[in-house]
């Protein structure tokens, strides 16, 4: 009797569950023509375009730190940040988890997955981006158009929405980058370059040139791969080094494509360590920039930095940031955060400004992002649903960043830390420090050097006025 009623609970639940889920509700019919057809009017009727107020504003609306035209270090700001709208995240975005149902019915939602129903996301996306002053959006192929049940019919999909958003992106919006989605599909469950299956890989490939195409025809500056299932659960029935053989041959074929076709936008990998594969192949930057040497790929792709990622991976943005840049990688950012305490991909807005000043610290040091920028792969949290929630978001974003790229300023005006690192290193600023650096100094010379010298004097590190240093600046 007990374990009936457990049961008749459970079905009351999963019922209960199946209604939440069931999607969003149809469009309201005073909004559109007739039903659920075209949309009338604004998507965001009661959001003006966001202008810049200064920090002393308490409107919510108003940017308090970026102010796009502003130049600071030789460069608008604007410049400086190429700040880009992710579409996924944007509007796709439910608030779903593994554990709850959707929580966001944005009011153009009319539950369903259609061609319609994607073009009219487009507009609202051209809408949003206007509103919000800035020029540029990323997307996933399948988050802006439908899968069909072939590739002739997803290609058709696609090609009717790409047809759209060249005309409302006009001449002055351009996608910062475009990308393939190679994880969501059942077909990807082992990967996409990586798929012991050579179907899956051919059709990939498919999938990435047609990716390739729509992202040159829109005018898009770059080209992003992340390959969250290129990775293995076990290596008990993975041939890893197969495996990544197979992964650069398709980088090779995607490098050949875009010349062929003459895309000159900069090719990037997205760096993560897991999830949703236990272990993926692209871990972190240092990673990555091993692959791209190993395999002959160094020129031809560039680094695409999360911080979510970094910190997923054991290191700090920072780190991540400067990997990359040293290593003459760094192409673009993801702009977003995790909460240490969760320890997943939580892909938050960054919010934390000592953070963004780390970050925009090592973007000054690269001379910029350019062709690459910042995306926002961040969503609202699940409990954020009015849709004025999605302008704060990105107004906060902005703000943290550009906050941070005064901060940065700051630093290099008052030129203390600088100094500080000097001072550092300042015995290899000498001839026989630059022979060491020069690679001109054996280990018979430096053994003479050091029986000459006697013991050496190793000088304090100075960690803590570095951070006091740093911290002035905020």
């Amino acid at each position: 009797m007990k374990g009936g009623i457990l049961l008749l609970c459970l079905y009351i639940n999963l019922v209960s569950f199946s209604v939440i889920a069931a999607g969003p509700p149809t469009c309201p019919a005073t909004d559109v023509s007739s039903g659920c057809g075209e949309w009338e009017g604004e998507f965001f009727p009661g959001v003006p375009k966001i202008k810049y107020e200064g920090p002393t504003t308490k409107n919510p609306l108003a940017f308090k730190w970026y102010n796009a035209n502003e130049e600071i270090l030789g460069k608008k700001m604007k410049d400086w940040m190429r700040f880009s709208v992710a579409f996924w995240h944007t509007f796709r975005g439910t608030g779903s988890d593994p554990f709850g149902a959707p929580t966001k019915m944005w009011p153009w939602e009319d539950g369903t997955n259609s061609v319609a129903m994607a073009k009219r996301r487009m507009r609202a996306n051209f809408e949003f981006i206007e509103k919000l002053g800035v020029d540029r959006w990323c997307f996933h192929d399948r988050d802006i158009a439908p899968d069909g049940k072939t590739i002739e019919e997803s290609n058709a999909n696609l090609d009717e929405v790409i047809a759209l958003a060249k005309e409302l992106q006009g001449d002055k919006i351009r996608p910062l980058w475009g990308t393939a989605q190679l994880f969501m599909h059942p077909r990807y469950m082992h990967g996409a370059a990586t798929s012991p299956e050579l179907g899956v890989y051919a059709y990939a490939a498919a999938q990435v040139k047609k990716a390739i195409e729509v992202t040159h025809y829109l005018g898009g500056e770059n080209f992003v791969f992340w390959g969250g299932r290129e990775g293995y659960q076990s290596l008990l029935n993975t041939d890893m080094g197969r495996e990544l053989d197979h992964m650069a041959r398709f980088f090779e074929a995607a490098v050949a494509y875009k010349k062929k076709i003459g895309f000159t936008g900069t090719l990037l990998i997205e760096p993560k360590p897991q999830e949703p594969t236990k272990h993926q192949y692209d871990w972190d930057a240092a990673t990555s920039a091993n692959f791209l040497r190993k395999y002959g790929l160094i020129g031809e792709f560039k680094l695409n930095i999360e911080c979510n990622h970094a910190t997923l991976s054991g290191h700090s943005c920072h780190h991540e940031l400067e990997t990359a840049r040293i290593n003459g990688l760094l192409g673009n950012i993801d702009a977003n955060t995790g909460d240490p305490q969760v320890g997943w991909d939580t892909d938050q807005f960054l919010m934390d400004v000592a953070e963004a000043t780390l970050v925009m610290h090592s973007v000054v040091k690269n001379g910029g992002l350019a062709p690459g920028g910042f995306n926002f792969d961040a969503k609202l949290r699940r409990e954020s649903t009015d849709v004025e929630d999605l302008f704060i978001a990105h107004i906060a974003g902005m703000d943290t960043l550009a906050r941070g790229l005064r901060n940065v300023a700051k630093l290099i005006e008052d030129g203390s830390l600088d100094e500080l690192v000097r001072k550092r290193y300042q015995s290899f600023d000498t001839e026989f420090g630059a022979q060491v650096e020069a690679g001109k100094a054996d280990f018979e010379l430096l053994e003479k050097a050091a029986k000459e010298w006697g013991e050496p004097k190793a000088p304090s590190g100075k960690q803590e006025l570095a951070e006091m240093i740093f911290q002035s600046a905020l």
